[in-house]
Formats: structure tokens, C-alpha cells, sequence
């Protein structure tokens, strides 16, 4: 199948736009197939895929207990294809990336300041409902699960041993959790920029 440039009429083949490419045509226009974009409050909650910029706004994501995924050093390509391969929005603050590649679930983030991010995806995609606090590892995103006080004894501090009676682990990089200071301070955070929701 052909795809036509609207400006000139010249004609490409459909392969040269794999995973939503674009290209760019010799009359100067950009040229790539049409794709059907989503309504962001059709999946509840939705899963994301965030460009390399975007590495504080997926912490807090995790943190509401969504599912985020995130690299520092991800190339573009590499980042459309995981989101198109399992069905994320991909959340980006590179301009160019839109134009770039036309993928059905994309939203470019306008704020530059992670809160504000944070405030932005969380109107746009209705996440009241989805938010599950604490529920995944804000490392790697791995959901957590419940773990013994004796488990998490050689891992943690004594001090903190002494203040907490549960605990959680990220079942895939190791990590222990528990409800310090640092969650209250967190849950003061996030009622602040999402109010009481």
C-alpha cells in the first residue's frame, strides 16, 4: 500500500512507516499514515511509557500506583516501539516527537515542572479512580507485595525496625518499604497538588 504526500502527491511505500515513522517529504511537508488517536480516559488506569525527561513525573506516577515505565538513556524509536508493543500512552515532552511519530496513545506534557506534570496527567486521564497509593516499587516499577517484619529485619535499619510493625518488597530489584516520615511527607505533597482526591 502507497502513502500519498498531501502537498505534492509523491508516493512512498507503507514500509518505509513502520511503528508510526515519519518522514520527511522533498516539498517539505511530513508524510506518514493517519492514525486514529485514543481518548485518554478510555483505559482505567491507563499504563504510560515516558520519554528520558520525564523521570521525576513517572516517580510520582508510581507512587499514585500506576503503571510507568522509564529510562534515562531510551531512543525514540526504542520508546514508540514498547508503547505500541504493549498498549502504553506515551507521555513526552519533546515537541518533535509527535511529528516525528504518529502513534494512536501520545500526549505531550507542556509543564517543566514535575508536580505541575503530575497535576496535568492526573486531570487528563481522570486518575481518581485508578489510584492505588504505594503500590508499586518507584524504582522499577514492580508492584510490591507485603512481606514479614523478620524478612525485612536484616534490610532495614534498627531504628526503623523498632518504629514499624509491616513492610513491603519490590519483588524485583529487592527494595524494602515502609511508612515513615517520608510517605507522610508525600501524602502532605500530593494533597496539596491533587486536593482531597
Amino acid at each position: 500500500m502507497a502513502i500519498l504526500c498531501i502537498g505534492c502527491g509523491r508516493s512512498y511505500d507503507d514500509a518505509l512507516f513502520a511503528f508510526g515513522r515519519t518522514i520527511c517529504c522533498a516539498c517539505g511537508r511530513r508524510v506518514g499514515a493517519e492514525i486514529r488517536a485514543d481518548d485518554p480516559r478510555s483505559e482505567s488506569p491507563p499504563r504510560f511509557a515516558l520519554d528520558a525527561m520525564l523521570g521525576r513525573l513517572a516517580r510520582w506516577l508510581r507512587v499514585l500506583g500506576l503503571d510507568a515505565t522509564w529510562s534515562a538513556d531510551v531512543a525514540d524509536a526504542a520508546l514508540v516501539r514498547h508503547a505500541l508493543d504493549e498498549g502504553r500512552w506515551l507521555l513526552t515532552r519533546d515537541r518533535s516527537l509527535p511529528a516525528e511519530w504518529r502513534v494512536p496513545r501520545i500526549h505531550l506534557v507542556e509543564s517543566e515542572q514535575p508536580l505541575e506534570q503530575l497535576r496535568e496527567i492526573f486531570d487528563a486521564f481522570a486518575l481518581r479512580p485508578g489510584v492505588r497509593l504505594f503500590a508499586r516499587c518507584t524504582r522499577c516499577n514492580a508492584p510490591i507485595e507485603a512481606v514479614p517484619r523478620e524478612v525485612a529485619a536484616t534490610r532495614v535499619p534498627p531504628r526503623v525496625l523498632v518504629r514499624n510493625e509491616r513492610f513491603w518488597r519490590c519483588p524485583r530489584c529487592g527494595r524494602i518499604y515502609w511508612e515513615g516520615s517520608h510517605v507522610d511527607r508525600m501524602r502532605r505533597t500530593l494533597e496539596r497538588v491533587l486536593g482531597s482526591a
